[in-house]
């Protein structure tokens, strides 16, 4: 199947995190240094600066936006005054800059970092899995993981499903009361791709970016890929919204390094129609 793409964004540093929230399109944008929001129409407005890189975003039960600091791992929180104020330190988690997050219905958050060097070509470390319960406690989610990066919850809140970047694979584990994780099990083995920035449609599909490989893919359970969607660069990240949550948004670059990058206003996202709407979150 060939789906109709649209361009609908240009003038992106470097986008990240996309999240369709409260009928806007809101996504961090590393280089530029912000967090931004487009209206139906693509109109640009940028929500807050964020000089640390943001990346994953999420809000909690009051509506609070939380935002991944990836330079000082931290995650912060936006003040209905605007101002940015610290949330969580997970430094003594995150060994290398902190990435990608989804935010749980009661307000657990999960957070992915690099786990190692990956900018300075240091040996590649397995990463640990920071959470943070909504009494800004910060714990060790789940360890030994292969660069963790985007991750989904299930509509009923029971499971989180984290991509491994370096694993290419899903993992998924069983949340409970207390935000702890537990019954860890492969949820998808998904060899050759680069799974990144990622959302759940209705039919229990993960749409992700496979970053390095051009594509935006369609992953099932048990791994089946029921359908990919090349793109002109790098497939960063992608969210499913709009007013029926059928539309699938694809934040895509021409590259990952900020010295090619930053300033330049390269990236671009684009939208296409699909079939089965959004579910659970981010």
């Amino acid at each position: 199947m060939t789906r109709e793409l649209t361009l609908f964004h240009t003038g992106v540093d470097f986008g990240e995190g996309p999240r369709w929230h409260d009928g806007l399109l809101w996504f961090s944008d590393f280089y530029r240094h912000g967090v931004f929001t487009l209206d139906a129409d693509g109109n640009e407005t940028r929500v807050v600066t964020v000089e640390t890189q943001p990346s994953g975003l999420g809000w909690l039960p009051d509506g609070t936006l939380l935002i991944s600091s990836m330079l000082d791992m931290k995650v912060l929180a936006l003040g209905d005054d605007g101002q940015l104020r610290d949330y969580a330190d997970l430094s003594a988690i995150a060994k290398y800059k902190g990435n990608d997050m989804v935010v749980a219905a009661d307000g657990t958050a999960y957070v992915s970092n690099f786990g190692f060097g990956l900018d300075e070509g240091a040996a590649f470390e397995f990463a640990a899995l920071a959470g943070v319960r909504p009494d800004g406690t910060v714990f060790v989610a789940a360890e030994d993981l292969m660069f963790p990066n985007g991750s989904v919850i299930t509509p009923d809140g029971s499971t989180l499903i984290v991509g491994e970047s370096f694993g290419g694979q899903y993992t998924a584990w069983d949340i409970e009361a207390d935000g702890s994780l537990s019954n860890r099990r492969i949820w998808a083995k998904i060899d050759g791709h680069v799974p990144d920035g990622c959302c759940l449609d209705a039919d229990g599909a993960i749409w992700m970016g496979d970053v390095t490989n051009n594509r935006f893919c369609r992953v099932h359970e048990g791994g089946e890929i029921s359908e990919m969607i090349e793109v002109d660069g790098a497939a960063v990240a992608c969210i499913l919204g709009g007013e029926d949550g059928k539309t699938l948004f694809m934040l895509v670059s021409p590259g990952t390094a900020p010295e090619d990058l930053a300033g330049q206003g390269k990236s671009v996202i684009m939208s296409t129609r699909v079939d089965a709407g959004a579910a659970g979150l981010p």
